[in-house]
């Protein structure tokens, strides 16, 4: 028998600042002065190393934070400016091994081209480590500080007009992921020959056009990057509604939803599956990732005292589109074991404060999830996909060429 058997479970953590608590800051193990180095994201992602998770997600946005949903906000007290997440990925890659890195990227008012490369870059920086997470914005503000165009203001989020600029967000990010993808394939794997006896580099006949023409972009190609290490690297998206999932079905090699119980996890994950029939995918792998904000304590009192603390110090409730879970790491366990068995095939993790739940998660949860055979005892691949059991896949134009 194999002493490493295949990860019943896939576990992630996003990495937001010092935490998804807007108080996280203010906890005696938030680092704050350390926040805009490269040592301190080097020391969360060696930790999620350790603890033997699939990836982590970095969360990145084209304006300040806000506790606002559309707007900016006047508030000093909570944590404000971020570092570009891909750069981050870029900056630890070579500090670890096996770890995924998937920074979040914001389809709305950047080029696909510029993400193409980025990614293609931190797949070989990271030896097939990278993915990115693809990410709308709707804020008039960010719009603002591109100049390119407008979006328009969403007053009710329910109304017929927002839907539509909803949908037009979602439509346009879509074909985003599609520019990228096709740029990842205009190199076939073998393009580069690099003889320098005969002065040959590269062969043009296995560089290819894209030649995409659609409603938000058009592209010739190729990139000027070879095609990554993977092939293609992981594409990933958050969604809570039906529109962002029928994103995640044609455009996503992962979906990270919000249920907060395990009936509605099963509907989640059919109305994902039923969309991906539609889009043609249906016998392509594709994971469902349940987020989870956690308070881990290994006293269950600790973990909702120290939320209401932190609570007190925000001078409100934490509220989250996703499940909140306080309590101990042997009952986190039973809650994704439990949540696992409604479709979901992994959970990403939010820690409330970095610098105390990313170690509970991976010297508390992990450890439990081990001792119950869900979940890895060592890495069991070199690349992202390998260690979500995705296979590297054909280039599409080297496929058309020999047909």
């Amino acid at each position: 028998m194999s002493s490493t058997p295949p990860s019943p479970l896939h576990l992630a953590v996003a990495l937001d600042g010092t935490g998804w608590h807007p108080a996280s800051w203010r906890e005696p193990v938030a680092r704050p002065r350390d926040l805009f180095t490269a040592g301190y994201w080097a020391d969360l992602v060696a930790e999620a190393e350790r603890g033997l998770l699939d990836f982590v997600t970095v969360e990145d946005g084209l304006g300040p934070q806000s506790s606002h949903f559309l707007d900016p906000d006047e508030r000093t007290d909570q944590v404000r400016g971020r570092l570009d997440a891909v750069l981050i990925a870029s900056r630890v890659a070579p500090l670890t091994r096996h770890i995924g890195l998937v920074p979040t990227v914001v389809a709305t008012h950047t080029e696909p081209f510029h993400i193409s490369k980025a990614i293609a870059t931190l797949d070989y920086v990271s030896a097939g480590r990278a993915g990115l997470r693809v990410q709308i914005t709707a804020r008039p503000n960010e719009a603002a500080h591109f100049g390119r165009r407008t979006v328009a203001r969403i007053e009710a989020y329910d109304s017929p007009a927002a839907q539509e600029v909803v949908a037009d967000l979602f439509d346009e990010a879509a074909d985003h992921v599609e520019v990228v993808r096709r740029l990842w394939d205009s190199w076939e794997d073998d393009a580069e020959i690099r003889d320098a006896a005969t002065g040959r580099f590269i062969d043009r006949d296995k560089l290819h056009y894209i030649d995409f023409e659609g409603r938000y972009f058009s592209v010739r190609g190729p990139s000027i990057t070879p095609r990554p290490p993977q092939g293609q690297p992981i594409v990933s998206a958050l969604a809570h509604d039906t529109v962002p999932y029928r994103l995640v079905a044609r455009a996503a090699d992962i979906g990270y939803v919000t249920p907060h119980d395990a009936d509605e996890a099963r509907a989640i994950v059919a109305e994902i599956r039923a969309e991906q029939e539609t889009a043609g995918r249906a016998g392509e792998p594709l994971h469902v990732f349940g987020d989870v904000v956690v308070f881990l304590d290994d006293d269950p009192a600790a973990a909702e005292d120290r939320r209401a603390r932190l609570d007190a110090l925000a001078g409100e409730p934490y509220t989250s589109d996703a499940r909140i879970f306080a309590g101990t790491p042997d009952r986190l366990a039973d809650l994704l074991q439990e949540l696992h068995t409604a479709g979901l095939t992994g959970f990403r993790l939010r820690p409330a404060v970095a610098g105390h739940d990313l170690p509970a998660i991976t010297r508390g949860l992990v450890p439990e999830l081990q001792r119950r055979g869900a979940f890895r005892r060592a890495y069991e691949a070199d690349t992202l996909r390998g260690l979500l059991g995705l296979a590297r896949p054909a280039n599409r134009y080297a496929a058309a060429a020999t047909a």
